[in-house]
């Protein structure tokens, strides 16, 4: 294999340990687009950054309890003005922690709890998260956690609106999504555009579903199994066309990203077969995110973010990736 790709650029870093980012495309000026980025611990934070890796201090947000995932969605209707928002897990409170974007303001008085009226207080260990929002516009959180029932039930999708006061209410619409029981569920991903559902059931492989809770709880995929070094982890994706891209998967202990296409094969958009891995220089990676928007001189095709250990993340030039690519 050949040597690992050196990132663009590095991150500020958090105070204790980075664990998964989330890309906000600003609609006035793309270059001025932001990173947000989750510090896992039990006083960490969500860290806000620009595309230079500098730390946006009057952003970043502090003080949360582990949080672990974060996503974001454009457009949500709060007192009738479309609202970008940012959403992550909060481990120890076992609720959902939202906050306005670009401003970072909050917006969940306090939290939504998730997984109420679980019996095992370990089932409510909130953990992954990935926002879809449907062709009508209606948004939805898809949330796991550190454990669960290994049957129809592991992620629960709550479909987010308004309180009446211009915060977040979520409402569960439906609970699925099959668990190996081998390890954990963390990182989820969301394609709006074709409405499906990843996630990695970490060292088994990566499992699919419809995103709509109306086209019902039916496994679509299971893939990458035996491809992974230890677990498979953070999922992105990253769009060629309407239906054509790529999904690249953390293979965390081997330090490389494996790469699936998008569209599937010819005559099954359900078989994602290996076509590339990606060695990268970003050590045991987590989470990870991708655009293909034009973000400027630095990233014109787009920009790879994927944590780090180190307490950083890391920036890739979406052309250094391309050239590992078919």
């Amino acid at each position: 294999m050949q040597a690992p790709l050196k990132p663009t650029l590095i991150t500020d870093m958090v105070e204790f340990d980075t664990d998964d980012p989330a890309i906000w495309i600003n609609p006035e000026d793309k270059s001025k687009s932001l990173i947000i980025g989750t510090d896992k611990n039990e006083q960490g934070g969500l860290y806000v950054f620009d595309l230079d890796g500098k730390e946006i201090k009057d952003k970043t947000v502090k003080g949360l309890k582990r949080p672990n995932n974060v996503d974001i969605e454009y457009g949500l209707l709060l007192n009738g003005k479309p609202t970008d928002i940012a959403v992550a897990t909060e481990r120890m409170t076992h609720k959902l922690r939202i906050y306005s974007l670009p401003d970072m303001k909050p917006l969940d008085n306090g939290g939504i709890p998730v997984f109420e009226g679980e019996d095992q207080p370990e089932y409510r260990d909130v953990m992954g998260i990935s926002l879809y929002k449907d062709p009508e516009g209606k948004i939805y959180a898809i949330v796991g956690r550190k454990t669960g029932p290994l049957e129809g039930a592991y992620l629960w999708q709550y479909e987010l609106g308004d309180d009446g006061t211009g915060n977040v209410s979520a409402k569960l619409v439906r609970k699925f999504g099959r668990f190996s029981g081998k390890k954990e569920i963390e990182s989820i991903a969301v394609d709006d555009k074709l409405g499906y559902i990843y996630y990695s059931d970490e060292t088994v492989g990566v499992r699919k579903y419809y995103a709509d809770p109306s086209k019902g709880n039916k496994e679509l995929a299971l893939f990458g199994q035996g491809q992974f070094k230890g677990d498979n982890e953070g999922i992105s994706i990253y769009e060629t066309g309407d239906s054509t891209g790529y999904i690249l998967v953390s293979n965390q202990q081997a330090n490389t990203f494996m790469v699936y296409p998008r569209e599937g094969a010819k005559n099954n958009p359900h078989q994602h077969d290996l076509i590339a891995e990606i060695p990268v220089s970003t050590i045991e990676s987590d989470g990870s995110e991708v655009t293909n928007v034009n973000l400027g001189k630095q990233f014109p095709k787009g920009l790879f973010v994927a944590m780090s250990n180190g307490k950083v993340f890391q920036y890739y030039d979406w052309r250094m990736i391309e050239q590992y690519l078919p």
